[in-house]
């Protein structure tokens, strides 16, 4: 389901709400996957409700003033939106960088240099994963055509076509170095393209034909044959970079300390001009002369060196790998293992990481998909959710971050029985791969069913992920992932969810009913409780808020909505109205107070009196027209009377700029009231009826 921006900033608001409100925060901070907060009381956060936000993956109370909240690769957006909440708008700005260093200074005798280190690592490669996963599904469509010989991709001479299918892929890896640099030098608070522009020079034609040069020459260096020139009087090593991220990734760092030495020394004004231009001058010769030939052979040393260890202790190495992911990936350890990987097809020409590590991530998978398989006996409709779109990342794209933060780490009880999927996939691999040289690979991808068919001995790496995925699924299928208070909790959910959807289809079956026997009655949505049933005189009456349409047009129920958020009730119950003109004043459906008005004045959040919150959105995805086209006429905390003009709306425009000008009402808080009823169709004129909710 896509996220509106709307729903951004409600699931922000609530996340905001669920860790006790804006006072309650004394700094935030996020790191690849988790929004980090230092509360000054945590236990004001409510656990419960901020695991309920369908951004949350977890909640996770750190020990004193610390809480983690788990949102996954969107972390950066959603804590830009927290920041962007009128709420947070008097608190003095902490920069996450500065509170990282404020977090580092405090950690005294904890190693914060390693955990810098790691945070560099990370960041220096997360950006780039999604183009990385791209590019390791091209390598396993190639590899599953190889696999049933519909084509050799192995051939020397290949035809125009699929040596392009090659280039799609090998692009990535073959500029890999610069996107390192790029994400490196951002990390590092320097202009970006500086480090990238650097790599960029070792992979240009004038570089790379260097080897052919006249006056270039073999020499044996470190015991293999190696390509020097001499340029400007001083031997220079002559390298293929393309694939390697050790050097974009020291060259960074060094460039980031000339470049902040520059920026003390040079006047601001001329920042632009000589910072960059200095950087270059001296880093480009550096990194040729210094840094890629030191980098090329560290990689080279570190690849030669596990490489002897999986040869002569393979089946050590085998168990081992699979057995320490699942500790490593939660704390971002793993990245030092996945550029290892890279070094090693680059230095080597195949990786043996990869084989092991995918037995961990099948283990994680089996876990995953014995926790769906008890959702849907139990009939749990948000575990069945969240394991079963984790479980699709997993298996078709090999991201273990969803299974890991949504589910695994939530439940205590899944870790050590996934541990022993780990074991047995691992050891699988000792047995029947040692022989073999362990189970390798000459492309990096991630371990998924698509990319199965790239490992060699393909039949041993398919036989180990098996063993691996069923260990963890009927460990954890015959024993359960939860407490006996976990599943108490679960099932309860799953009992309300039943009754509801019952209710529901019970109220269906009554007014189908009165409707045949006595044709002329008008069908209503609830029946009220017989008469007989209304003793308690105390019992409180309902109270029905009239929403009316906040234009005149055609009226669209929300299952036909093209927005599948809205369309879904996840919004809560709503209704649309096409609009009939091409220039309108969208009027408020209610009387109340104005309480969000969206930065790109397309949507107007009011609560009534009587605490019902509405949300007019005008048209669907305006908010990238970015308020063209919107003439806000009211203020957020201002008062409006139904009817009141909240927006002029040139709707024409809208229309030509290829976007749906649906109006949607929509109440937001639907669930928390008795009932939210449709009361129009066809056709409607501003300020008639269309929905009522009873509280």
């Amino acid at each position: 389901m896509a996220t509106t921006k709307a729903d951004l900033q409600s699931q922000a608001a609530d996340i905001l709400e669920g860790v006790g409100g804006a006072d309650n925060i004394s700094s935030l901070t996020h790191c690849a996957t988790r929004l980090r907060f230092e509360l000054h009381d945590a236990s004001l956060a409510d656990k419960d409700r901020l695991e309920a936000n369908p951004k949350v993956m977890g909640a996770v109370p750190q020990g004193g003033s610390h809480y983690q909240v788990i949102v996954g690769g969107d972390v950066a957006t959603v804590y830009n939106e927290i920041n962007r909440l009128p709420e947070m708008a008097d608190r003095a700005a902490v920069s996450n960088d500065d509170l990282k260093k404020q977090q580092r200074d405090k950690a005294k005798g904890k190693m914060p240099w390693l955990d810098t280190f790691f945070e560099y690592l990370s960041d220096s490669f997360r950006p780039i994963l999604g183009v990385l996963l791209g590019a390791s599904l091209i390598i396993a469509f190639a590899a599953v055509l190889d696999a049933f010989n519909l084509v050799d991709f192995r051939a020397e001479v290949k035809t125009p076509g699929w040596q392009f299918v090659d280039a799609m892929w090998g692009s990535v890896f073959f500029f890999l170095p610069v996107a390192v640099a790029y994400n490196a030098g951002k990390k590092l608070d320097i202009d970006p393209w500086v480090p990238a522009a650097v790599m960029l020079a070792l992979f240009t034609p004038d570089y790379m034909n260097l080897t052919d040069h006249p006056e270039a020459r073999v020499v044996e260096l470190f015991g293999a044959p190696t390509n020097v020139i001499d340029v400007f009087g001083l031997p220079m090593i002559l390298n293929p970079y393309n694939g390697n991220v050790f050097v974009p990734l020291i060259m960074a760092a060094v460039a980031a300390l000339l470049y902040k030495a520059l920026q003390k020394i040079i006047p601001s004004a001329v920042h632009m001009v000589f910072v960059p231009f200095l950087t270059l001058l001296v880093m480009i010769p550096v990194t040729a002369f210094l840094i890629g030939p030191f980098g090329y052979l560290l990689g080279a040393w570190i690849g030669t060196g596990l490489a002897w260890m999986n040869s002569n202790a393979p089946f050590i190495f085998a168990v081992l790998i699979p057995m320490l992911y699942p500790f490593l990936v939660p704390l971002g350890l793993h990245w030092p293992l996945n550029a290892l990987m890279l070094v090693n097809i680059n230095t080597l020409g195949y990786d043996f990481i990869q084989g092991p590590m995918g037995a961990w991530n099948f283990a994680c998978f089996g876990a995953t998909a014995a926790v769906l398989a008890i959702s849907m006996r139990d009939k749990d409709p948000l575990m069945r959710q969240t394991s079963g779109s984790a479980l699709a990342a997993g298996l078709l794209g090999g991201i273990s971050e969803p299974s890991l933060y949504g589910i695994h780490l939530r439940y205590k009880k899944i870790y050590p029985r996934m541990l022993v999927g780990c074991f047995a996939g691992g050891l699988t691999i000792a047995i029947l791969g040692t022989p073999f040289g362990g189970v390798k690979t000459n492309a990096f991808v991630f371990t998924s069913i698509p990319t199965m068919f790239v490992f060699d001995p393909m039949w041993v790496y398919m036989i180990a992920i098996a063993v691996a995925f069923f260990t963890s699924f009927f460990i954890i299928l015959v024993t359960d992932y939860r407490t006996p208070e976990e599943k108490a909790e679960a099932l309860a959910r799953a009992a309300a969810a039943r009754e509801a959807s019952e209710g529901v289809e019970a109220e269906m079956v009554e007014e189908e009913v009165v409707a045949e026997e006595d044709p002329a009655r008008e069908p209503v949505a609830k029946q009220t409780a017989p008469a007989a049933a209304e003793p308690a005189e105390s019992a409180a009456e309902p109270v029905t808020t009239e929403v009316l349409a906040p234009v005149g047009g055609e009226v669209i129920a929300m299952g036909a909505l093209s927005d599948a958020a809205f369309a879904s009730g996840a919004l809560g119950q709503a209704v649309g109205v096409v609009p009939a003109n091409a220039t309108l004043k969208v009027l408020a459906p209610v009387a109340g107070k104005v309480i969000s008005v969206a930065k790109t004045n397309h949507a107007y959040g009011i609560k009534t009196d009587n605490g019902v919150e509405l949300l007019v959105h005008i048209g669907i995805d305006t908010v990238k027209l970015e308020g063209a086209g919107f003439t806000p006429l009211v203020e957020k905390k201002q008062r409006v009377e139904a009817g009141d003009a909240l927006a002029e709306v040139d709707f024409a425009s809208i229309a030509a700029a290829g976007v749906d000008t649906t109006v949607i009402t929509t109440v937001v808080n639907s669930k928390k009231l008795a009932s939210v009823n449709d009361v129009a169709e066809g056709t409607v004129t501003a300020g008639q009826p269309v929905l009522e909710a009873v509280k």
